[in-house]
């Protein structure tokens, strides 16, 4: 069998001022031009091999082939360009993966269009778009994609200046997918795509704008391709078995749509757009059932759903794990607790050890910057700098601030130049705000440690600094039960949390679902297991390393407020700055009835 992993061998330069670069030692070898050549090669080696699927309504799956790909991506850019989009006037993107979307994508990639994929929150769960009316101000599109006309109605009527394309519906659009596919493709879209270069724009990726407007990080050819071969010299097994995901990540998130979508065109792979996710798991269950992944990706959320799954049925476990050679972890910190269970159940299931792996990056970096290809222990590895890339590790507090460099780096934001300026130190580092630690000081092949985002960090009165990341991952370790969470503290004695339940764990804790009285949970069963685990996560640890009280929220984070990101993670700030009652509610002596305490668990369960 194929080697999984390529032996990591960093090099460690110490500067005067403190700071660390590292690098890896094997040069990044030569890649393609565009992901579009690859898609290109592997059509001219095998175009019936299958490249997408997705469900088609039914028990069954729609399928297109490398070589409809290359075809319906000809004829889709002439298309587009007889629409009059260009450089200039990118293809807006409101709906999810699906096997339309990537052949809109690819059509508008080969005819130089430049892809802007946007949350489906934007469209369906926000109540005024207000997100996409400022991406179409930003961005000015030349026409927007929704597969569904209907299901999509509302905002493109806020659209409606914008020429609209769908696959399907009743409402009168400007165009369908497949009428763009019977165009065919003629000489402009041909000179278009030779036209493609490194630093062509591929994709305008929106960060979440949580604090404000988003903002579009410009996603150049170089960066998507490079990044890809980047993995290939990590993952060597990927150059010789064509990888099989199955995945519902989206593709507006460069999770999604740079690092998985593009690791499979790369290396002539299948990818099934799983129709499920987190918000919908027994239709993810259906189709892992039905189609075993040979890599499989999430996040710690999608984690947490499925593991129970896996442990509790046998059956699934055995068709999930049939043919797997790696579980892979990316967005968030995996809790050391959860990543435990999934490698157990993993090795009870099969009698083998599957790694459960992950890295670092950004939107900004296409994403990977570091990889974990290589065992380890503690579930906040992010691994060593890729082939190619180099970082610069500069001291902030008690860690490090982490900087990127390398092809895989944006060379700014869409029509910012000031955000664009002051992104970049004057060696041409990314200044990225996250924080990491060193594993082994003496050994840099050890890795890096996430502790989480410098700008959440705070210290408490007594003059101790809280890492937020790092403390929120292990509360959610030792606490299986909560989704997610929200550390409170700056300024106060102690550290205290406004937490989430994960719903699938609390009912399988009390074998029903949990007592909730307004806007928190107050459930004495539910209280006095989690006093308890809060007492077992608080011992040897400072201040720091302490949660004193949790508070539990029935009402879910709220993404037109900015307290969730259209990915799904919690802005810690947004939220304590919305639930200021909450918080205080936290600190309440006596001890408010809805706040369960670290103190004795017999008093937790009397409240």
């Amino acid at each position: 069998m194929t080697t999984l992993y390529a032996t990591p061998r960093i090099v460690r330069e110490d500067r005067p001022d403190g700071s660390i670069l590292l690098r890896s030692a094997d040069q990044l070898r030569p890649y393609p031009a565009s992901i579009l050549h690859s898609l290109r090669e592997w059509a001219s080696r095998d175009a019936h091999s299958l490249l997408v699927a997705d469900r088609d309504g039914s028990e069954g799956w729609r399928t297109v082939t490398y070589g409809e790909a290359v075809a319906g991506a000809e004829s889709i850019g002439q298309g587009l360009l007889d629409l009059g989009l260009g450089a200039s006037r990118p293809l807006l993107v409101l709906s999810g993966n699906s096997v339309d979307h990537l052949l809109m994508m690819l059509g508008a990639l080969n005819a130089g269009v430049p892809v802007v994929p946007t949350s489906t929150a934007y469209s369906l769960q926000s109540k005024d778009h207000a997100r996409i009316r400022q991406v179409a101000e930003l961005v000015t599109p030349g026409a927007v994609f929704a597969d569904d006309a209907d299901r999509f109605g509302a905002v493109l009527d806020t659209l409606q200046q914008t020429p609209a394309i769908t696959s399907r519906g009743n409402r009168a659009v400007g165009a369908t997918v497949e009428e763009l596919r019977a165009v065919g493709a003629g000489s402009q879209v041909r000179q278009a795509f030779e036209g493609i270069g490194p630093e062509t724009v591929a994709k305008i990726l929106l960060t979440s704008g949580s604090t404000g407007a988003p903002k579009g990080v410009l996603t150049t050819h170089r960066m998507l391709a490079s990044n890809q071969q980047m993995m290939r010299q990590v993952w060597p097994f990927l150059e010789e078995e064509r990888p099989v995901i199955v995945d519902w990540l989206p593709w507006s998130h460069t999770f999604g749509g740079s690092h998985n979508l593009n690791m499979v065109v790369t290396n002539g792979g299948t990818l099934y757009v799983d129709d499920g996710g987190p918000p919908a798991l027994s239709r993810s269950l259906a189709n892992l059932a039905d189609v075993p992944p040979t890599i499989y990706f999430n996040v710690p959320a999608g984690y947490a759903q499925l593991v129970p799954v896996l442990e509790d049925d046998p059956e699934f476990a055995e068709a999930f794990f049939s043919r797997l050679r790696l579980l892979f972890n990316a967005a968030a910190a995996l809790p050391s607790a959860l990543r435990q269970r999934l490698g157990a159940v993993a090795e009870k299931t099969t009698g083998r050890r599957i790694p459960v792996s992950g890295s670092w990056g950004l939107t900004e970096t296409a994403p990977a910057v570091t990889n974990a290809h290589f065992d380890f222990d503690d579930a906040r590895c992010i691994g060593v700098p890729l082939p190619g890339a180099e970082v610069l590790l500069r001291p902030e507090g008690e860690a490090y601030e982490i900087l990127a460099r390398g092809p895989m780096v944006t060379p700014g934001f869409f029509r910012r130049p000031d955000l664009t300026a002051s992104a970049f130190d004057t060696e041409g580092f990314y200044r990225t705000g996250d924080a990491v630690r060193l594993a082994d000081d003496a050994d840099p092949d050890a890795g890096l440690l996430f502790s989480g985002r410098v700008a959440e960090d705070f210290k408490l009165t007594t003059g101790t600094f809280v890492r937020v990341g790092a403390l929120r991952t292990s509360l959610l370790s030792a606490l299986p039960q909560l989704s997610d969470a929200v550390i409170a503290g700056q300024d106060r004695d102690e550290a205290c949390a406004l937490a989430w339940l994960n719903l699938a764990e609390t009912r399988k804790l009390l074998g029903r679902d949990p007592v909730a009285a307004g806007d928190a949970y107050v459930d004495p069963a539910l209280a006095g297991h989690l006093a308890r685990g809060l007492e077992v996560h608080s011992r040897g640890a400072g201040r720091a390393g302490r949660i004193e009280r949790i508070l539990l929220m029935t009402a879910p984070p709220d993404l037109d407020a900015g307290e969730i990101t259209d990915k799904g993670y919690v802005n810690q700030r947004k939220v304590i700055e919305l639930r200021s009652d909450l918080v205080d509610r936290l600190y309440d002596e006596p001890a408010h009835p809805s706040v369960v305490h670290v103190a004795s668990s017999e008093a937790s369960e009397s409240r």
